[in-house]
């Protein structure tokens, strides 16, 4: 349930005399192998050096071309080379569907082979908006129902600067993971719990993450929960920090942190593999007795019937089809006014006991690969299944003010375009930011 990927191929600093033109001539051949080799022609172990090569071998550089294509489809050729150094570029690719970008680097002697090649995100293809309003304008535009808010933030209320249905809830996917965060915070302010104290692991079954196969007795810290849970959106970290937290601890805090317009939806709060289940076992039937039972039966179903069912009984290839499972019913939901409040109340505790691991933990996944360009801070948290994509970002411009962009989208009848909704949201980053 992530909102965006980054491929990593390889990177690497030159050092070299100053550019000439024969060295940017050399950059831009280069650039267009890559190409070459995105397209699946060319010879690899000649246009990348020994150093790249070893640390991206053939088969790896064709699984990422591969998920790069699947995305965007077919390389079309480059579309921009801007030199960033003697002998590197910042170049951008171009797809049927998208723009590639990405940093180059090659060795200034002999043939000067690929030394590096670092992606730095995509872009849609699509009418690049001028202003914020615009870019709202877009995202109300957006198949499905969006909304979006930008607050700025002080010692009161938020205060909304730009807003598209703000206070009317939507499916958040993983960005739920931040309630967890907040309760463990309340925890560790209360003197209830530290960052450094360690969780136990059971042997209870646990959703797929870094912890679903260590054994029975493991020892891990809160805080590597926590860092986990928010900057990879581990879900075997956030059931464990969920159960172990109680997810009654957890639901009241839901109007502690803001969750006001969506809060009774959350009432029992769900753990990641209690709603894999209940989306696939036996093609959603356990989902339809859980959703048939009145309020007050569901945490009993959920703490009975639900944690007896075996993790074997998920599909393997449940969300893999890319087609919505009950996102209006069976999901965690918030506004993008909740979520911008629930950043808030993190955002004013991290002056508190527990500040400075909380501003660290919410920093350590940027959202998207460039977003602090024109920001001092950014923390973020999204969430993703097919027809739901959430980003939620925690900004301190570089005059020391704090903002909230949040937006999100929801499509029951098919995957949202996350190529566009990604472009739209790093445009409103660039365009939001103080000057």
């Amino acid at each position: 349930m992530l909102a965006a990927a980054t491929f990593l191929m390889a990177a690497a600093a030159q050092t070299a005399p100053a550019p000439t033109p024969a060295a940017n001539a050399e950059v831009e051949r280069r650039a267009r192998d890559v190409v070459s080799i995105l397209s699946g022609q060319g010879d690899y172990d000649a246009i990348f050096a020994p150093s790249f090569r070893t640390a991206v071998p053939r088969a790896q550089f064709d699984a990422i071309g591969a998920q790069l294509s699947q995305a965007l489809g077919k390389p079309t050729g480059v579309e921009a080379v801007q030199p960033t150094g003697p002998w590197s570029a910042r170049i951008r690719i171009g797809y049927d569907r998208g723009i590639l970008n990405a940093d180059l680097a090659i060795d200034p002697n002999g043939a000067h082979p690929i030394t590096g090649l670092l992606t730095r995100g995509v872009d849609a293809r699509g009418p690049v908006a001028a202003t914020t309003d615009a870019v709202v304008e877009q995202v109300a535009a957006l198949p499905g129902h969006s909304g979006l808010a930008l607050a700025k933030l002080g010692s009161g209320a938020p205060q909304l600067v730009k807003s598209h249905d703000a206070s009317t809830p939507l499916a958040i996917g993983s960005a739920f993971k931040l309630v967890v965060l907040a309760e463990l915070v309340r925890s560790i302010e209360a003197g209830e719990r530290k960052w450094s104290d360690v969780v136990t692991l059971d042997g209870s079954a646990l959703p797929g993450g870094g912890y679903a196969q260590q054994p029975k007795g493991t020892r891990v810290p809160f805080r590597e929960l926590a860092e986990r849970m928010i900057s990879v959106s581990d879900n075997s970290a956030t059931d464990i920090l969920l159960f172990h937290l109680g997810r009654q601890k957890v639901e009241a805090m839901l109007p502690v942190v803001g969750m006001t317009d969506a809060a009774p939806r959350n009432v029992p709060f769900l753990g990641t593999l209690e709603m894999f289940k209940l989306k696939g076992v036996e093609g959603g039937a356990l989902g339809s007795k859980y959703l048939a039972l009145p309020i007050a039966q569901r945490r009993a179903f959920l703490d009975g019937p639900v944690r007896d069912t075996t993790i074997a009984a998920i599909p393997k290839t449940l969300f893999q089809d890319g087609k919505p499972l009950r996102v209006e019913q069976i999901e965690w939901f918030a506004s993008p006014n909740d979520l911008v409040r629930t950043m808030d109340w993190l955002r004013r505790h991290f002056d508190g006991p527990a500040g400075a691991d909380l501003r660290a933990v919410l920093s350590k996944n940027p959202g998207l690969p460039e977003p602090a360009t024109n920001w001092r801070y950014v923390g973020y948290k999204g969430g993703s299944e097919p027809g739901v994509l959430t980003m939620t970002f925690l900004l301190q411009g570089k005059d020391g003010n704090w903002y909230v962009l949040s937006s999100g989208v929801n499509d029951p009848t098919k995957d949202v375009d996350t190529l566009r909704f990604t472009g739209l949201m790093g445009r409103a980053l660039e365009l939001a930011a103080p000057r």
